[in-house]
């Protein structure tokens, strides 16, 4: 056991406050690491302890790995707490907390290597006696990609080996396309990520995106959190996700989580993490890639069983097993987040910094707000747009749609544009409240102008 007694959280915005509000429930200190452009955030005012790391952009302050380390060491810390996105799933990273001595909330160096290289996560998966997605193995020119892709079988999906969250990709539907965007899908992923290596996978038609939360201790321990689906997307970034998935067959929830909880258990994993799905219409569940931290959407799986997975998290990093077995998860009733960006639906979803005028959150029974603003703050041009997450529990999804649709209403911002107004257009769509949604839909929905446009005068707002 390593008794936690301070722990340095390395990231921003609302996953920051999150971690700060577990820490302090769980007695333990939290010092908050920020670049200038936090200076007077929200969560910077709320923690214990603060370390300055770095100028405004990400790559001089939340990337830099000396940076966060130093702080780290300074303010004495037990462990270092990356949240999502920026460090989280940084192998080296995770590798140079250790040596320091320090505990990294998250799995182990070499887990995050392995799985965050895409097109060996496969080879893993396909060990772990998981099905992929048909594919390619990796590809650095553009002849053998043509003659794989012959074989996994037009359209197909170019992937970057090191990418995730949805980038790197470009759909491909012919050999003249692969062959005209091959150099350039390459040139990109190097610049991106490091790395040029390409893998090619088949593109599976009217899926839908269904992925499994996981927790793993340090004692062998492995459950899985039931399912959530984030097939509500544009540009391949989620925009709502809810628990249960809607009207997906038993078998299949059950065929994902067994998968899920295999695959963590043969690559030795430790901590929270999410292993992500595409499934076909036909019903074929097929692994896609694995997320070796805690996800934006994870309220969700918190509402509909109970469990504080920030909470376990750091049960998990001091050495302590999972307060619960898997006999004793249950999902209880339905639950729906939907993100809140600072962007201009109308302007192609283009970020709007600025100062948040006016900013009242929605309230009432089953409606949570995870954010790290209030009023008066500053939504800054260096980082990612996120808001706020509005998630919203009910008996069954019915109600807690219906408590999105009024958390909505309910929700007042000025000062930037924001995404509130397009997801009431979305919560009051026949289709996506029927659960009849691929990882398509939104895209065709909009360019198709079907959304429904919200009547009253709470459309203005925000």
């Amino acid at each position: 056991m390593n008794e936690l007694r301070r722990v340095l959280v390395a990231n921003r915005g609302e996953i920051a406050l999150r971690i700060i509000r577990a820490c302090h429930v769980a007695g333990v200190e939290a010092v908050v690491a920020y670049s200038k452009a936090d200076t007077d955030s929200h969560w910077v005012r709320l923690a214990d302890d603060v370390r300055y790391i770095g100028t405004s952009p990400a790559q001089k302050s939340y990337l830099n790995i000396e940076a966060v380390l130093e702080a780290a060491e300074d303010a004495g810390v037990d462990a270092v707490h990356p949240g999502y996105g920026f460090l989280a799933e940084n192998a080296e990273f995770a590798r140079a907390v250790h040596e320091r001595g320090l505990v990294f909330v998250g799995p182990p160096a070499g887990v995050i290597a392995g799985m965050g290289n895409k097109s060996q996560a496969r080879r893993t998966a396909a060990a772990a006696e998981v099905s992929v997605v048909p594919g390619s193995g990796p590809l650095t020119d553009v002849d053998t990609a043509l003659r794989e892709a012959e074989v996994v079988g037009y359209p197909v999906l170019i992937k970057a080996s090191s990418g995730g969250g949805g980038r790197g990709i470009r759909p491909v539907a012919s050999p003249e396309e692969l062959a005209e965007v091959f150099a350039t899908a390459g040139a990109e992923a190097a610049s991106a990520f490091g790395d040029a290596t390409l893998y090619l996978e088949r593109a599976v038609e009217g899926a839908r995106h269904i992925e499994v939360q996981v927790l793993a201790d340090t004692h062998g321990n492995v459950v899985h959190l039931f399912e959530r689906d984030c097939s509500v997307q544009r540009r391949r970034q989620k925009l709502v996700e809810e628990s249960p998935a809607p009207d997906l067959d038993p078998a299949l929830r059950a065929e994902a989580a067994s998968a899920a909880v295999r695959l963590a258990r043969h690559v030795g994993y430790v901590g929270a993490g999410t292993v992500e799905f595409l499934v076909g219409p036909d019903g074929a569940v097929y692994f896609m890639e694995m997320n070796t931290r805690i996800q934006v959407e994870h309220p969700v799986t918190e509402y509909v069983t109970g469990v504080d997975m920030v909470a376990e998290q750091l049960r998990i990093a001091s050495g302590a097993p999972l307060s619960f077995t898997q006999d004793e998860v249950v999902s209880n009733g339905a639950a729906v987040e939907v993100r809140i960006n600072a962007e201009d639906p109308e302007q192609d979803f283009a970020p709007t910094p600025g100062t948040l005028d006016t900013f009242i959150v929605p309230g009432g029974p089953g409606v949570r707000v995870d954010t790290g603003f209030v009023a008066g703050d500053t939504v800054s041009p260096f980082y990612d747009s996120l808001l706020a997450k509005v998630i919203c529990w009910g008996v069954d999804r019915a109600q807690a749609l219906a408590r999105a649709r009024q958390a909505l209403a309910e929700l007042e911002l000025d000062g930037v544009s924001s995404t509130r107004v397009l997801h009431q257009r979305l919560l009051g769509d026949t289709q996506f409240c029927s659960g009849a949604v691929d990882i398509h839909w939104l895209e065709r929905r909009l360019r198709e102008d079907l959304l429904p446009v919200p009547g009253g005068s709470s459309a203005s707002k925000g």
